[in-house]
């Protein structure tokens, strides 16, 4: 009986994605609008309306640029290195050994479904030309594209890839607020729903042109798109889940410090493409971003270690490796605009900030967020999202773009921004837990599963075989 229940709960699931996009589109603007907009450094531009939509101006008569095609195809395979393994190592050795194989299945599988919801709706809702709200349906099942379509000089396919690893790690980021605890089929709904339901849309309004585009606000790699929304909704899953057994008092360590510095040397490497790719060119807006990626990152890793050292007397492997990935989080959104001195700046912020913030999260909002993505991920992209307003004005630290006169109207926007996507992933991740619970009889395992552990309550295997 219990295998007939999964195969139904797939069913559900499979409808509902299905069925969702379709709901979606009945309230879409199909007319194509004039303006163009600028997504992540890649200029789009309207085209005529027997032609298929592309992030690009007609180009019919251009070839790709082999450089810039090489270096977004690298990108590409870097940002998908952070999640399969990066993440899913970085996690898995945060958790219980009885739960670090689910860990993994949890990061492998939204993988697959991400992939599978992009070339479906995704990318056509999220980055071609729409109304305010949402994306075009030109692209829809990838309707249109060849192998001599283009995205400024490079194919539009690399462009269509590339963006796909960003929505493949972003509803990964949420596994660590929820680990040890929830329904494999619950998560599986859970992060199809939110992928269309909070990334496309945020996405839309940032780099597809949207609302927050036009309005100017900066992100050039994903502070409110990527980590405002995972880290908010991070905060509002792990809220409605309860904690885990234990909790805050009897919880266990890291069950392998090492698998979590080994994801997260993978994270630091991946997140080049992560960041410099957002350039979508092998230039210097693209060496920039990756030069000040690392020294945030190595400034953000010190000034944790320091603080925890200070706080609990020794200097641990797992809060360095973590104070990297707040650091690196926090650059994400200010990686286009800042110079090195401001990278240090925010680096130090984010290993202070970050760090404080994962105790208030636990211990005086109570609220279990296992491994404290929204303390890392949602407080450190909202923070590099804020300071892109002075560090990147021009000539102070060595940033550029902004000008110091309208550095407190752009501060402004910035804060419209992450306050639009943090309402965003509150309000829909509510309904989209409430309806997964329907579905699934509940969200939360058994007490008997819980202890025993995921990874054979839910999957019947062991992550490790002593003999």
């Amino acid at each position: 009986m219990k295998k007939f229940k999964h195969l139904t709960i797939l069913g559900v699931w499979l409808r509902t994605i299905t069925i969702l996009p379709c709901i979606m589109l009945l309230t879409l603007p199909l007319a194509a609008q004039e303006d163009s907009t600028d997504v992540n450094g890649v200029t789009i531009e309207s085209v005529a309306s027997d032609q298929p939509l592309s992030n690009s101006a007609p180009t019919a008569s251009k070839s790709p640029d082999t450089g810039n095609t090489a270096w977004m195809l690298t990108a590409t395979a870097l940002v998908l290195f952070m999640t399969l393994p990066g993440l899913a190592l970085f996690y898995g050795g945060l958790v219980q050994s009885k739960n670090v194989l689910s860990v993994l299945m949890h990061c492998f599988t939204i993988a697959c479904i991400a992939s599978i919801i992009w070339v479906v709706c995704g990318y056509s809702l999220a980055l071609t030309e729409g109304g305010e709200w949402i994306g075009g349906t030109e692209r829809l099942f990838l309707n249109g594209l060849t192998a001599d379509s283009l995205n400024g000089d490079f194919p539009e396919s690399v462009w269509i890839v590339f963006q796909m690893t960003f929505a493949i790690i972003t509803p990964g980021l949420i596994v660590g607020a929820f680990v040890e605890r929830i329904k494999f089929s619950a998560m599986m709904i859970f992060s199809g729903l939110w992928l269309l339901i909070v990334y496309v849309p945020a996405c839309y309004w940032v780099w597809g042109g949207g609302w927050l585009a036009k309005a100017g606000v900066i992100d050039f790699a994903g502070g409110i798109v990527v980590h405002a929304t995972a880290g908010a909704s991070a905060l509002t899953i792990a809220a409605m889940l309860g904690k885990r057994q234990g909790f805050p008092k009897s919880l266990r360590p890291p069950h392998s410090p090492g698998l979590v510095m080994i994801g997260a040397a993978m994270l630091w490497v991946g997140w080049f493409g992560f960041n410099a790719g957002s350039a979508a060119a092998a230039n210097g807006s693209a060496g920039m971003a990756m030069l000040v990626t690392h020294i945030s990152a190595a400034t953000a890793s010190l000034v944790w270690m320091f603080v925890e050292w200070k706080q609990t007397g020794k200097p641990g492997l797992v809060g360095i490796v973590t104070g990297m990935v707040a650091g690196l989080a926090t650059i994400t959104p200010a990686s286009g605009n800042v110079g090195p001195m401001g990278a240090i700046i925010i680096g130090a912020t984010a290993g202070i900030v970050c760090y404080f913030a994962c105790g208030i999260i636990k211990e005086k909002l109570n609220i279990d967020d296992s491994l404290d993505v929204a303390a890392v991920h949602g407080v450190g992209g909202i923070l590099g999202t804020l300071m892109v307003a002075f560090l990147g004005v021009e000539g102070t630290f060595g940033g550029q773009g902004i000008n110091l006169d309208t550095a407190g109207d752009q501060f402004i926007v910035q804060a419209k921004g992450c306050l639009a996507a943090i309402a965003l992933s509150v309000v829909a991740t509510y309904i989209i837990v409430k309806i997964t619970s329907v579905l699934t009889g509940g969200i939360r395992v058994s007490e008997e599963d819980e202890t025993m552990g995921l990874d054979q309550s839910s999957h019947g295997e062991n992550g490790y075989n002593i003999q």
